[in-house]
C-alpha cells in the first residue's frame, strides 16, 4: 500500500518562503523605494534611511547575503522573545489545568445536566468553545473533547456532523472573532510593534468581539436547522453508508465512563476563568478610554495594580502576562494537591505543546528581520500603496481579506502568519491612511475563516477524525456555512476600515 504524502509543517513553509523572500531581494538588489514611504517611518528607528532622504538620496533594495538567511531564526527568536516567554507560560498553565480534569469534568456535568434539552446545550456548548477561542486561542484543546461530546449528541438523536460542528465551529468562529487571542490578535500586535505602526488594542477587541457575534451567530442558526431536521428524520443525515456505521459502531453506546464534577474542579474552574478575566482587565487601554490620554488621573486611579508585576493594569503585556498566567498555574498545583515533581513536569509538557507554536513564531520573525534588513518591507509597501493608493475601504478591506484566505491556507499557523505578514500589511494599511487595528481584524477573520475548513490545519483533521468524519463530507454540509460567514465577515471588515481611521 502506497504510503499516504505528508503535508509541509510550518516550518518548512516559513524556511521556503524566507529563502524565496532572500532570491527576490537579490533579484531586486538596487530597486529604489519611493521616498514618500521613508519619510513617514519613524526617525528612531530608521534615523539613517529618513536622513538619507532628507539629504536627497534614495533607499533601494538590498539583496540578502547568506548570513541573512543563516542568522534569521536566531534573530526572529530575539526579537519576538516577550511573546515566546509568554506563550510557553499560556502552554504551562493550560496543560496544569488540564491535568486535574476540571475542563473534562465541567464539561461532562453540563452535557448530564442538559439532557432533553439538547438544542440549548448545542448552542451554550458553541458558546462556551467560542469564548476560549476568541480569548486563549482554543483549538488544539478541544481535541479531546469530541469523543465525549459526540457520544452525548448521537445518543440525543443526533448525527457526528452536529457533534463535530459544534466543537469545531464553536471554536472556530472564537478564533475568527479573535478580541484578546495571545496567538492571533496578540502576536498581530506584537508584530506591529516590530515596526513602530500605531494600533488600539481596545479598537481590535471590539471589532473582534463584531466578527465573534457575527460569525457565531451565523453558525448555531447553520447547526442547529440541520439538527432539528436530522432528529426529526434519520434518512436527512449527510453522512455517507460508511459514516453512519463509523457512528453506529463507535457512539451509539455510552461507554459507562462517568465523571464526577468535584468541588475542586469547580474552584479550579474559577481559576481558570478569573485569569482569562485579568487578562481582558489588563489589556485595556484605561487611560484612552476613561482618562482621555491623562496619564496622572489614570495612575491616580490604576497605579494601586501595579504592585504584582511593577506594571498597573492596562499596561500589562506578555512579560507580565507571563508572569501572571505562570502564577496562576501555581495556584492550580496546589489546589489539586500536586506534588513539586508532578507540577514541574506538568508545566513543562503543557509548554512543550505549544514550544513548537513558539519557535514557528521565532521563524516568521526571522522573514521580518530579513525583510527589514533587505528593505523589501518598505518596497513591497511602495509597490502595493502605489497599485492600491486611492481605493476605498469596501474594495481595500475585501482584497486584503482575499490575501489572508491564500496565507492561511499555506501557513495554518496563525501566530506565525501573523509574524511575517502584519508588518508589511499593517504598515500598508497605516500608509494608505486606514487604521491598522481594522487590518488585524481582516487578519484574523481570514486566518479564522480558511481553518475552519482547511486540511492543512491539524485540528480540522484532528476532530474531523475523531468524530468519525470525512473531509469531503464537511466540506459538503458546510460550504454554503463557509461562504455566508466570509460575506458577513467582509461586510464588517469594509464599514470598519470606512469608517474607523
Amino acid at each position: 500500500m502506497k504510503a499516504k504524502k505528508q503535508s509541509l509543517t510550518a516550518f518548512t513553509i516559513l524556511f521556503i518562503i524566507l529563502a524565496v523572500l532572500c532570491i527576490i531581494s537579490i533579484l531586486l538588489n538596487g530597486q529604489p523605494i519611493g521616498n514618500d514611504i521613508i519619510e513617514n517611518l519613524n526617525p528612531d528607528k530608521y534615523g539613517d534611511l529618513v536622513q538619507t532622504v532628507k539629504d536627497g538620496g534614495t533607499v533601494s533594495v538590498v539583496g540578502a547575503h547568506l548570513s541573512d538567511f543563516f542568522m534569521a531564526y536566531p534573530k526572529g527568536f530575539q526579537n519576538a522573545g516577550d511573546l515566546i516567554v509568554f506563550i510557553v507560560s499560556i502552554g504551562g498553565f493550560i496543560g496544569v489545568v488540564m491535568k486535574t480534569g476540571a475542563l473534562e469534568a465541567g464539561v461532562y456535568h453540563l452535557v448530564k445536566k442538559m439532557h432533553g434539552k439538547e438544542e440549548v446545550l448545542i448552542v451554550i456548548l458553541m458558546i462556551l468553545f467560542s469564548i476560549g477561542g476568541s480569548t486563549y486561542g482554543m483549538a488544539e484543546e478541544t481535541i479531546g473533547f469530541y469523543p465525549l461530546i459526540t457520544a452525548a449528541l448521537v445518543a440525543a438523536g443526533f448525527d457526528t456532523i452536529v457533534a463535530v460542528s459544534t466543537v469545531l465551529l464553536g471554536a472556530g468562529c472564537g478564533v475568527l472573532g479573535s478580541t484578546i487571542n495571545p496567538f492571533a490578535t496578540g502576536a498581530a500586535e506584537s508584530a506591529l510593534q516590530s515596526v513602530n505602526v500605531p494600533y488600539s488594542s481596545t479598537l481590535i477587541m471590539v471589532l473582534g468581539f463584531a466578527l465573534w457575534f457575527t460569525s457565531l451567530f451565523i453558525a448555531i442558526i447553520f447547526v442547529l436547522r440541520y439538527a432539528r431536521k436530522v432528529k426529526a428524520d434519520k434518512g436527512s443525515t449527510i453522512l455517507s453508508l460508511q459514516e453512519q456505521q463509523d457512528m453506529k459502531d463507535n457512539f451509539s453506546q455510552d461507554s459507562g465512563t462517568v465523571l464526577e464534577f468535584t468541588g475542586k474542579h469547580k474552584a479550579v474552574l474559577t481559576v481558570f476563568a478569573f485569569s482569562f478575566v485579568v487578562m481582558i482587565a489588563s489589556l485595556i487601554s484605561y487611560q484612552d478610554i476613561a482618562f482621555g490620554g491623562n496619564e496622572d488621573a489614570y495612575m491616580k486611579v490604576f497605579g494601586w495594580s501595579s504592585f504584582l508585576t511593577g506594571v498597573p493594569l492596562g499596561q500589562w503585556y506578555f512579560a507580565e502576562l507571563a508572569a501572571w498566567f505562570t502564577f496562576a498555574s501555581i495556584i492550580v498545583a496546589f489546589m489539586a494537591k500536586m506534588s513539586e515533581n508532578e507540577y514541574i513536569n506538568t508545566y513543562l509538557d503543557g509548554a512543550k505543546d505549544l514550544l513548537s507554536v513558539a519557535l514557528v513564531i521565532a521563524v516568521a520573525r526571522g522573514i521580518t528581520v530579513v525583510m527589514q534588513a533587505t528593505h523589501m518591507d518598505f518596497w513591497i509597501l511602495d509597490k502595493s500603496a502605489a497599485m492600491l493608493r486611492g481605493v476605498p475601504g469596501f474594495v481595500f478591506a475585501p482584497l486584503s481579506y482575499i490575501i489572508y484566505l491564500v496565507l492561511s491556507f499555506l501557513v495554518p499557523s496563525t501566530s506565525g502568519l501573523a509574524g511575517f505578514s502584519i508588518p508589511v500589511m499593517g504598515g500598508l494599511t497605516n500608509t494608505l491612511g486606514f487604521n491598522a487595528s481594522v487590518m488585524v481584524a481582516v487578519f484574523s477573520a481570514g486566518c479564522g475563516l480558511i481553518n475552519l475548513f482547511t486540511p492543512t490545519s491539524g485540528v480540522v483533521m484532528g476532530g474531523l477524525g475523531a468524530a468519525k468524519v470525512e473531509l469531503k463530507t464537511y466540506m459538503k454540509w458546510g460550504f454554503k456555512l463557509f461562504v455566508a460567514v466570509g460575506i458577513a465577515n467582509i461586510i464588517v471588515l469594509s464599514i470598519a476600515m470606512m469608517l474607523i481611521r
